[in-house]
């Protein structure tokens, strides 16, 4: 036996990987490109307020009902709440977190209703795209906004029905839902949550 030659068998060492969630990594994008978007749009307006010189609101035009965007607004920040509650109990298995994204779409629809119909009450009595300068940016801000967030709500939908909430299944198994999918959607929501004040600040004060 000492002889013989021995040769030693190594395991093949295989080459290291990172994993890269592709879906994150364009959400994330979106979002930041949505973002430099929304600071460009909002610069816009403040720059042209301050050259203006002009009152904002602009005279004879109704303001928005602070009551009303309040109750919007609280119907938002619970919705965006609530996501971010489901996300920390994702890895308890145990828990159902179909009802709290259901009840989180169905608090960002009443948002985006109801709001609506404060813009729609603006624009009917004469703040639109031809009012002003004012006017003009006033109106594309808050309708990007709307357009975001009438896409994020969609998203969550197709996340929350993929969770197949009408079978007993959910709780284990997360149904069809990936943590990549639900992290992408969540992103959305938060963006579409978190850029509200800053544009109530902007647009609204």
């Amino acid at each position: 036996m000492s002889g013989q030659n021995v040769i030693a068998i190594r395991p093949r060492q295989r080459a290291r990987r990172f994993a890269i969630d592709l879906g994150l990594v364009s959400m994330l994008v979106m979002v930041a490109f949505e973002a430099m978007v929304f600071l460009g749009m909002v610069a816009a307006f403040l720059l042209t307020r301050s050259i203006d010189g002009a009152v904002w609101p602009p005279e004879g035009q109704p303001w928005f009902p602070l009551g009303e965007t309040a109750i919007n607004s609280a119907a938002l920040f619970a919705s965006g709440g609530l996501v971010f509650r489901a996300a920390r109990t994702w890895d308890n298995r145990e828990a159902r977190i179909g009802p709290m994204l259901f009840t989180a779409i169905a608090l960002g629809s009443f948002f985006l209703f109801f709001q609506g119909v404060v813009w729609f009450n603006l624009l009917r009595d004469g703040l639109d795209l031809t009012s002003s300068h004012h006017g003009k940016f006033f109106c594309i801000i808050v309708g990007t906004h709307a357009a975001h967030v009438l896409g994020s709500l969609v998203f969550l939908g197709v996340v929350w029905l993929r969770l197949k909430p009408f079978r007993d299944e959910e709780a284990p198994t997360r149904g069809a839902l990936s943590r990549s999918a639900f992290s992408a959607a969540r992103i959305c929501w938060y963006f579409a949550v978190g850029i509200w004040p800053v544009l109530w600040a902007c647009l609204y004060l």
